[in-house]
């Protein structure tokens, strides 16, 4: 059975139930070091329960740290992107580990940025060493991915498409809502990875739900495979793995698109984002937005996410 681990303030807690676990007795201050004191945390889980400690919840992935994420990897979100599945690459990009921030924490809104959006994902959480050249199998995978988290990916969708910039509209402080906890995998617990399935709300609405054997497009191998022929990671590292279809943004109707591809760059940015400023589904102040990545019968559970949408103070509401 996996392992349940909060970051609460300054300490790392096993959590047995939703008002009870045991803290851990270690002198890890990272998630790396959490990961290598493998006996400190076997204790906890062997130890007496007892109600949680006061602490504030802090991501249970910690910066600084390298984090990744796949981009276009689900096939319904490809679809939505206007793009064709079958001729979709692996690709990457990163995301500054600043943006990390604990899974009750508010998502602010920068005041200049106007279209804020979400994407529900699956994060692996390594556990050892993956120099590049690295040659993985699938047992391979299960011994180097230590952990999975639930993370949104929030974007800032009006700077990253004009510029094509990931980096920047990704990174913001608070733009990785991360945990609420870190799923230690136990042998044979990898094999359900397929079976986890990805929801997000808003306001009580699901706008994402997808299972990822049904919908993900390049897996964990893969993928791993094709980060590390240029990219070493390091245990406490974060892969994120993709978002299903549902997203606030998607692409326009091909008459459109094929209209707009004549206009000079200028024109057909301004006139994308005149009709997104009619699109409802963007994060508006006070917005709710529920996370929930799990198996259908429960085996694995990665928790649920909670976080408010807050504009930034010096922005009109």
């Amino acid at each position: 059975m996996s392992t349940d681990i909060l970051r609460l303030a300054d300490q790392w807690v096993v959590q047995k139930s939703p008002t009870t676990g045991t803290v851990i007795a270690t002198s890890a201050r990272t998630t790396a070091d959490l990961l290598a004191d493998r006996d400190a945390i076997a204790a906890a889980v062997a130890a007496a329960e007892a109600p949680l400690p006061a602490g504030d919840l802090a991501s249970p992935v910690t910066a600084p740290c390298r984090v990744v994420a796949q981009m276009t990897n689900f096939v319904s979100h490809i679809k939505d992107s206007g793009f064709n599945p079958e001729t979709v690459p692996l690709t990457f990009f990163r995301k500054t580990s600043h943006s990390l921030s604990a899974a009750d924490a508010d998502i602010v809104k920068p005041a200049h940025v106007r279209f804020l959006d979400y994407e529900v994902e699956i994060g692996l959480v390594m556990g050892r060493d993956l120099p590049v050249g690295t040659h993985l199998t699938e047992t391979d995978v299960a011994d180097h991915v230590a952990a999975l988290v639930i993370t949104n990916d929030v974007s800032a969708r009006d700077l990253q498409l004009p510029k094509t910039q990931f980096f920047e509209s990704k990174s913001y402080p608070g733009f990785t809502p991360t945990g609420p906890r870190l799923v230690v995998l136990e042998p044979g617990e990898w094999a359900r990875f397929a079976d986890l399935r990805l929801r997000l709300w808003v306001n009580g609405e699901l706008r994402q739900d997808a299972v990822v054997g049904d919908d993900m497009l390049y897996r964990p191998l893969q993928a791993l495979r094709g980060l590390t022929r240029f990219q070493p990671l390091a245990p406490g590292d974060l892969l994120l793995t993709g978002t299903p279809g549902g997203t606030a943004l998607t692409a326009p109707p091909k008459p459109v698109e094929i209209i707009g591809a004549l206009l000079p760059p200028a024109t057909k940015w301004r006139a994308f984002f005149k009709a997104q400023a009619k699109n409802p589904l963007y994060l508006a102040d006070g917005d709710v937005v529920e996370l929930h990545v799990g198996t259908d019968d429960g085996a694995l559970d990665l928790g649920r996410q909670r976080t408010v949408v807050r504009y930034a103070a010096d922005e009109p509401r």
